[in-house]
């Protein structure tokens, strides 16, 4: 979008008068193809394309979007946007600079100019090495997601800057027969703000293989026992659980509101000393990595919780200006229609300084927790409820059967405190983490090494 056009925008924005005025462009191209049963079942290809326009006046929002890119038309949208927020008049001129952004993830070749049929190729690889890895694989279901993400945005600061975000991501789901008619699935998948030439080296085939393994090595599976256990984390997915039952409550928004359990303890010990608890959208090619938040605001590398020690909470610009600090890089949006929002980027627990192997053999009996399933959070209390999709018993040090129907139940800041070892074996997401938050969905990564945490409440269908 010419920049002229960009500075017009933000001068009928701020024509009432307000604090602060953003004009955010997108454009974004995706391919969604689905196969079932070894047959393509859709594909299908699409391009988003629109402008939104916020004015803040105080803590009063306006927002207005088009996706007529005509001038007249989001003229009327900055217009009403500045109608929402009321400020009190302005005639000013509001030039913009373009700003350098760093670069945490490198761009090939755009996905949206790879053709169909090899991100199609790549579903019936998977599908045929599920299906080869073990007989008792009956079904498999895979889709491929990926999107060409092109955005700018413009503020009455004077900034521009734009960026072109890439992700990309393949995911199987498998069902195992197993005696007497016992059914297991297993799901796995991988991906990243990567280029299409990710999948020569992560290859379809270890995907499917994935998938089928999970399913397969949890036929047999014994009823899980409920009570209290120490529980040992295994290394990457197993994040999904610090993300959900302790990222969201470092969100600003809910800080601000004080709807989170954390608010008012910066500064205040939250957890074990063996916890460093970290936010970074830098990581080269994360799934959850940006160059730029939907802002315009550089992504950054933030510590939240420093051996057990609360640091600091994640914020956008609104929320920082309210709360007299500074944007963390963290406002995000699913699109041109949504508000920006404080969401987490990747986020990690940090490595510590147990052998893996010494946590495991240290543990007489408990539960270990290799993937996870579906989970909820009341952010206001921290309580959370997990199910565990792949679990076996600890018996001895080793593991033993696996278990199923394993439920982790407890509180956030409880489970942190709980902690009482954390291996040396870092260990990031595959790349499969989705985040929804007030109807927003956003890409995630998380992540943490081996972790034991004493004294978790687990649901189960058998008394120990």
């Amino acid at each position: 979008m010419p920049p002229g056009l960009l500075e017009r925008l933000l001068a009928e924005a701020m024509g009432r008068g307000a604090d602060f005025a953003e004009v955010y462009v997108e454009r974004t191209s995706t391919t969604a193809v689905v196969l079932e049963e070894s047959r393509i079942k859709s594909a299908q290809v699409g391009l988003v394309q629109g402008v939104g326009v916020r004015v803040i006046t105080g803590a009063k929002v306006g927002y207005a979007y088009s996706d007529d890119w005509d001038e007249p038309a989001l003229l009327r949208a900055a217009r009403t946007a500045a109608m929402i927020a009321q400020g009190g008049g302005s005639e000013r001129a509001f030039p913009i600079k373009r700003v350098a952004v760093p670069s945490h993830y490198r761009v090939a070749q755009p996905l949206e100019d790879v053709a169909v049929a090899r991100k199609t190729a790549l579903l019936t690889r998977a599908d045929a090495a599920a299906r080869a890895f073990d007989g008792r694989i009956q079904q498999v279901n895979a889709a491929y997601v990926d999107q060409t993400r092109r955005i700018a945005v413009a503020n009455t600061a004077g900034r521009y800057s734009e960026d072109t975000q890439d992700q990309s991501r393949l995911s199987v789901q498998v069902v195992a027969l197993g005696k007497g008619g016992e059914r297991r699935t297993g799901m796995y998948g991988s991906g990243g703000r990567v280029s299409f030439t990710y999948w020569d080296g992560v290859t379809p085939e270890s995907v499917g293989q994935e998938a089928a393994r999970q399913a397969i090595a949890t036929l047999g599976a014994v009823d899980c026992v409920a009570g209290p256990q120490t529980v040992v984390l295994a290394p990457g997915w197993s994040g999904i659980l610090l993300h959900e039952a302790v990222g969201h409550g470092l969100e600003a928004d809910f800080i601000r509101k004080g709807t989170s359990l954390f608010a008012g303890k910066l500064g205040e010990k939250v957890a074990s000393d063996l916890v460093t608890v970290i936010d970074d959208g830098t990581v080269s090619s994360a799934r959850g990595s940006i160059n730029i938040d939907d802002e315009g605001v550089p992504g950054e590398r933030k510590v939240l919780i420093e051996n057990g020690v609360l640091k600091g909470y994640l914020y956008d610009q609104l929320n920082a200006k309210l709360m007299n600090q500074r944007s963390t890089g963290s406002g995000r949006r699913d699109s041109f229609k949504s508000l920006p929002l404080p969401r987490m980027t990747n986020t990690f627990l940090a490595p510590g300084d147990h052998a893996p192997e010494d946590i495991l053999k240290e543990v007489k009996r408990g539960l270990y927790c290799a993937t996870f399933g579906g989970g909820q959070v009341d952010i206001s209390n921290g309580n959370f409820v997990f199910e565990v999709s792949e679990a076996y018993q600890i018996e001895d040090g080793k593991l033993g059967r696996p278990v199923k129907n394993a439920i982790l139940i407890g509180v956030g800041p409880e489970a942190l405190k709980n902690i009482t070892r954390v291996g040396t074996d870092p260990m990031p997401d595959p790349g499969m983490g989705i985040c929804v938050k007030d109807g927003q969905m956003l890409p995630v990564g998380v992540g943490l090494p081996t972790v034991r945490i004493d004294n978790v409440t687990v649901g189960g269908t058998r008394v120990g």
